[in-house]
């Protein structure tokens, strides 16, 4: 076992404190307990084993739009924009 400090702030040690005096357990049981929990949910292992793949991208229906259309309206800039509305209204 490897001995270590740790600094908290005034108010997280006294909160920690009533609560080992309720549960009857030392301050550094609670430590163990907290740091075995986070490592648990946030386990190394199983993220460095699983390769990540981005997520395929939701059919939106956007105006009835296909994707490439969608890509299109997307990248048009502002004065694109009003220059195509203007040929619309005429």
């Amino acid at each position: 076992m490897t001995r270590t400090q740790i600094q908290l702030p005034d108010d997280t040690f006294a909160r920690a404190k009533k609560l080992c005096e309720a549960r009857e357990i030392s301050l550094a049981e609670l430590a163990r307990r907290g740091i075995e929990y986070i490592l648990s949910v946030y386990s190394t292992e199983q993220q460095a084993s699983q390769e990540w793949h981005p997520p395929t991208p939701r059919n939106l229906g956007w105006k009835g739009l296909s994707h490439a259309e969608i890509k299109a309206e997307a990248q048009l800039t502002n004065t694109e924009i009003r220059l195509t509305r203007r040929g619309k209204k005429k």
